[in-house]
């Protein structure tokens, strides 16, 4: 994510809750009906003697105890869903493909506002609950560790968009011409059901169906769209992991662009509520911008290309949504601005490749992403990437330095530390290891870990193992301190 143009970085979220769970159901006749939770039974299996518990309400976050669920790993979700803007519904199916990975009486979804109308668990009809917002599913018979299954669930209802009082609201919002669904850190359960929390990625697929003549756009590669009634279904797959927060859908009038770079489709969209010009110019090149930071990190890691360009009120940001990054058009009101385009692009590497494993360690996402900027202005002829961090040093507030970005807590997990402080901290190892090193370690880090999820311990240990040197008291000083450390020695 970006800054929002009114200094403030945009989100909302909510993520653990304790355990819940319901009597596992005896026969496959049990009930699609929403039920009052139950105090949790075992279930035992009459050849193994397994154990069956609810899964937990939560993935473990520290800092959204209330986000995700625990018990299972979702590789692949199917989110079809159909909008009525006239009328703001929302009618949806959504198919869960996924593993336990504990003996599970019941699991949960995150699933906020919308009214469900059946479930089943491998074909069979399944028990399900409301508990704010979670939904909380029992299936016949239970879940044993290390087998798939399938839940497909059936809902409607009229999108409310997810609010945190700290970090503002996102999700599925409705607009003059269509919606929107984009926000961080949760965007997805207003939408569909989901496990949302950046630590279970999952592949996608997503069958979008609007009024004809509208636009409705998705993450990865278009699959195209038919049209009958009156109705078009648009046909979105993005087949790398993806955290559901980087889920995106964004339905109006565009003008869009199709095109194709290296193999792969370039997809993008502008509001028509924009005259052309420097937004189109802007998104127009991306893959300029994308090539240029493939030298720096190394393969560009997924499927597609693009952007979208969106005029709401209530989108001051720009977000890092999976291979189609989404701005606000306020970024491109001023002239050509590549610069945030730059930033969202390096979260395709850092942040959506290399995902969070928790959400203390946003500043590897805005950190290195804040350095592309820096890098990519100086590859352009501006200033370069040591007067960057000059400026940023000598113009922090005294809130910089005592916000440690390593942990910032999470009313501040948008706050200015974690984007320039955490960028000065890159900009720090790059002077303490050396030009080599430091270039090595960004290629190696988003070779390693790709398609996968990280922590701050890990980067360190990476760092020391490239470079040779023990940086304990860098990352200290930088991450968790809160007093302003030394400038650094001079690089470039």
């Amino acid at each position: 994510m970006t800054l929002s143009l009114r200094g403030l970085r945009p989100g909302t979220g909510l993520l653990l809750a304790v355990a819940l769970g319901l009597a596992a159901c005896s026969s496959a006749a049990c009930s699609s009906t929403p039920t009052e939770p139950s105090a949790p039974e075992a279930a035992t299996s009459p050849t193994s003697a397994r154990q069956f518990r609810p899964g937990a309400a939560g993935a473990g976050d520290d800092y959204f105890p209330r986000y995700g669920n625990a018990g299972y790993d979702v590789t692949r979700y199917t989110v079809r869903v159909r909008y009525d803007p006239a009328k703001d519904r929302l009618t949806g199916t959504t198919v869960v493909q996924a593993t336990a990975i504990a003996d599970l009486s019941s699991f949960n979804l995150d699933l906020a506002g919308l009214t469900v109308r059946k479930v089943t668990v491998d074909g069979v009809p399944a028990r399900h609950a409301r508990t704010g917002d979670e939904l909380v599913v029992t299936p016949a018979a239970g879940l044993t560790s290390g087998n798939g299954f399938t839940a497909e669930i059936g809902y409607d209802g009229e999108p409310k968009l997810l609010r945190n009082e700290a970090l503002g609201e996102g999700g599925f919002r409705a607009t003059s011409d269509g919606a929107v669904a984009l926000g961080q850190p949760e965007s997805a359960s207003n939408w569909y059901p989901v496990n949302d929390h950046p630590s279970d990625k999952a592949a996608y697929d997503f069958e979008i169906t609007v009024p004809e003549g509208l636009t409705a756009v998705s993450n990865g590669v278009p699959l195209g769209k038919t049209t009958r009634a009156g109705w078009t279904t648009w046909k979105w797959a993005e087949r790398s992991p993806m955290a559901s927060y980087l889920s995106t859908l964004a339905i109006g009038e565009f003008r869009v662009t199709r095109a194709e770079h290296k193999g792969r489709p370039v997809f993008s969209a502008v509001t028509t509520k924009l005259p052309e010009g420097a937004a189109d110019a802007s998104i127009a090149r991306t893959v300029e911008v994308a090539d240029y930071l493939e030298g720096v990190f190394g393969p560009y890691p997924f499927g597609a290309y693009g952007g979208v360009v969106v005029s709401e009120p209530g989108i001051g940001y720009a977000l890092e949504t999976q291979s189609r990054p989404v701005y606000s058009a306020n970024f491109f009101r001023q002239g050509e601005n590549t610069g945030v385009v730059a930033h969202e692009l390096a979260h395709q590497w850092f942040g959506n490749s290399v995902a969070l494993a928790r959400w203390q360690d946003i500043w590897l996402n805005e950190g290195l992403a804040t350095y592309a900027e820096w890098l990519w202005a100086e590859h352009r002829g501006g200033r370069t990437a040591r007067q960057s961090f000059d400026a940023a040093y000598l113009g922090a507030s005294g809130q910089v330095w005592r916000i440690p970005p390593g942990k910032p807590g999470a009313t501040n997990l948008f706050s200015e530390s974690v984007y320039q402080r955490g960028a000065m901290t890159v900009h720090a190892l790059r002077a303490a290891v050396g030009d080599r090193a430091f270039f090595e370690l960004l290629k190696t880090w988003a070779a390693d870990k790709r398609d996968s999820n990280a922590t701050t311990a890990e980067f360190v240990a990476l760092a020391e193992q490239v470079s040779g040197k023990q940086l304990d008291a860098l990352f200290d000083a930088w991450l968790y301190g809160t007093e302003r450390p030394a400038k650094p020695g001079a690089t470039r």
